[in-house]
């Protein structure tokens, strides 16, 4: 049964740390779909920030997970454990990594790697969706509409940037097949 709840210390935290997150997803994808936007200030301060806003919400996570582990007696060493919170446990890990590499010594080191790595982003997106609507179904609190109507436009936004890329490439690519190959120009001086 459908029960709206006062939210705990340890779920007013997951929202937080939710929130936080999709701060940080918002630049790239408000930019593409929205490219007016580019020019705000705000949009800008986020783009500066980021990476702290990114470490900020995990450490908000990890606060969070804490208290829940602890109010719950949760063994983290029973097989089943894992396997119940399977979203929890891999966002948890997706995160981590993207805490540990928000940094620029990484990000030269990784080069091309860092980028491809931090695009894991958009996997834990869809777990922590997942994470929310399971764990919260039995006993949503006031912060659990919000945070799964937060996620999920998180998502349409994030489907409708990728749907605009890759119109983007296909017209790219179909620029480059119709453009007309140049010429070899030979030239006719002889040398000596």
């Amino acid at each position: 049964m459908f029960t709206l709840d006062n939210a705990p210390l340890a779920n007013q935290l997951g929202f937080l740390a939710l929130v936080a997150y999709i701060v940080t997803l918002l630049p790239t994808n408000v930019r593409i779909v929205f490219p007016e936007t580019k020019q705000m200030k705000f949009h800008r301060w986020i783009l500066k920030n980021r990476r702290i806003i990114g470490i900020l919400s995990f450490a908000i996570a990890v606060v969070h997970g804490f208290l829940l582990i602890k109010k719950r007696d949760i063994d983290l060493f029973e097989p089943s454990t894992c396997w119940i919170y399977i979203q929890g446990v891999s966002s948890f890990i997706i995160f981590f990594l993207l805490a540990i590499t928000s940094n620029d010594w990484c990000v030269k080191k990784l080069k091309k790697n860092w980028k491809h790595l931090h695009n894991l982003t958009y996997l834990a997106l869809f777990l922590v969706t997942w994470h929310i609507y399971d764990k919260m179904s039995d006993h949503f609190s006031f912060l659990t509409p919000i945070g799964l109507v937060a996620v999920v436009s998180m998502i349409v936004l994030y489907l409708k940037r990728r749907v605009i890329e890759d119109q983007n490439e296909q017209t790219k690519a179909q620029k480059k097949l119709s453009s007309p190959t140049p010429l070899v120009k030979i030239s006719t001086t002889s040398s000596k």
